[in-house]
């Protein structure tokens, strides 16, 4: 592993040279040693030593402690940051996250037995190459599987959080999860429960956007773990579509096959793909056909009610919530009036609108004639003419002698209206359409 790969991959050399050459033990450990034997470029780097935690803060004296009582301390040089911690033990999990006593180790065997996974447990010394693993990672790796380390029932009740862990590497890495962890799993992933909202967002969000996020959520729903966090989306499995207009299948299958056709994907169109159909169970009803009367307006409310419960910011929580709103629009593009449509194309996110529009019909009937309107609209329109300066203002109607009012608002649009539908194109026109719409309104 070359020091010049990134800037935390130098940081983590120099700190392992220093260390070495101070007497200590050093090695990378954990992700970025999995990576690099999967020939993949590491994200970040933990170190791993004997040394203890006093003579770390010794070396690196600007050293920030971020788990005192772990012995973890966060090295940052000009934007690199590198995680090194004392070899330890732990013991007595009381609170199903943390444990309660660690005792420090010189053993590097005794630090790998309390990690997680077998993949996540391999030790590299970077300057000779040589690897240490105690629990069979390079086998596993090998067989592409995800292997708790020991009893697999005891690492989860060790920490729960671990269970949504195995199924994020299992996607992220296109792995299988071992039987028997699989099996612990599935038996106590009613746990997931006692892990606070925060920690369940940050795997599931990793889930969605890491890559393999159809692999995932089948995996959280063999798992027993979809219905305990995400119970509205348990819920789409069996609900019937239209089939002139669903020829894959029911909701749930719909969906697997939009998150499988993402491709880098922001945070808030993923989720969006996972929740624009949200509401199609509880609004489910057979007429004519299958209809789902409402469903794009109760999925706005629900998405933002599951993200707030898993804690996302306000921010994301109404991108997704517009996207979720929105995403049935698409089908009136031909027949909307021009200022309509011009709206339409400039509100904000339109990209990823646009993109989970395209997603949606590329999962379901196929057709995107939708689609490619609004693409040739939009050639068609520079951002001047999607949103040009307003011609007057409510201060002009108020300086025309109009007192404010509610019928404001309606004027304006309506002024707007007839400026994006080039009806008219200048200040005096527009004056001179409001003032009738006032004097017609009194």
């Amino acid at each position: 592993m070359e020091a010049e790969t990134t800037s935390g991959a130098g940081l983590a050399h120099s700190i392992v040279a220093r260390l070495e050459s101070h007497g200590a033990q050093a090695y990378f450990v954990g992700g970025s040693v999995r990576d690099f034997l999967l020939g993949r470029a590491p994200k970040d780097y933990d170190v791993a030593t004997d040394a203890p935690p006093d003579e770390i803060l010794r070396l690196f004296p600007d050293a920030r402690q971020v788990g005192a009582h772990f012995g973890v301390m966060l090295v940052r040089r000009e934007g690199a940051e590198v995680e090194v911690a004392t070899f330890r033990s732990e013991h007595s999990y009381e609170d199903g996250r943390h444990p309660s006593h660690v005792k420090f180790e010189t053993d590097p065997r005794q630090d790998v037995l309390r990690r997680d996974f077998s993949i996540n447990a391999l030790l590299l010394n970077p300057r000779t190459g040589q690897v240490l693993d105690f629990v069979g990672g390079r086998a596993d790796l090998d067989a592409r599987l995800v292997r708790a380390i020991g009893e697999p029932e005891a690492r989860f009740r060790e920490d729960h959080l671990r269970l949504l862990r195995a199924v994020r590497f299992a996607a992220g890495l296109g792995f299988e999860i071992e039987r028997d962890t699989m099996a612990a799993v599935r038996h106590l992933a009613p746990l997931i429960r006692n892990v606070s909202a925060e920690r369940v967002r940050d795997e599931v969000t990793r889930i969605l956007i890491q890559g393999g996020a159809r692999r995932g959520f089948e995996l959280l729903d063999e798992s027993g773990l979809l219905v305990e966090i995400l119970p509205e989306v348990a819920a789409m499995k069996g609900v019937e579509q239209p089939p002139q207009f669903h020829p894959e299948g029911d909701v749930w299958t719909h969906t697997l096959l939009m998150l499988d056709r993402m491709r880098a994907p922001s945070l808030t169109l993923a989720l969006g793909v996972l929740l624009h159909d949200v509401a199609k169970p509880p609004t489910f009803r057979v007429a004519d056909r299958i209809r789902f009367d409402g469903h794009a307006e109760l999925g706005a409310k629900m998405a933002a009610a599951i993200l707030t419960r898993l804690r996302l910011a306000g921010d994301q929580i109404r991108a997704v919530e517009a996207l979720v709103a929105d995403h049935l629009r698409f089908k009136d593009v031909k027949q909307m009036r021009e200022s309509t449509l011009r709206r339409f194309l400039r509100q904000p996110n339109f990209e990823e609108l646009l993109e989970l529009h395209r997603l949606d019909c590329l999962a379901s009937h196929g057709w995107l004639d939708n689609y490619d309107f609004v693409q040739s609209k939009r050639n068609e329109l520079p951002p001047e003419r999607l949103a040009p300066p307003r011609l007057i203002t409510g201060r002009d109607l108020i300086q025309m002698g109009y007192p404010p009012g509610p019928a404001f608002r309606q004027v304006l649009e309506a002024v707007e209206d007839a400026q994006l539908e080039s009806r008219i194109g200048t200040r005096e026109e527009a004056m001179s359409l409001a003032r009738a719409l006032l004097d017609a309104s009194r």
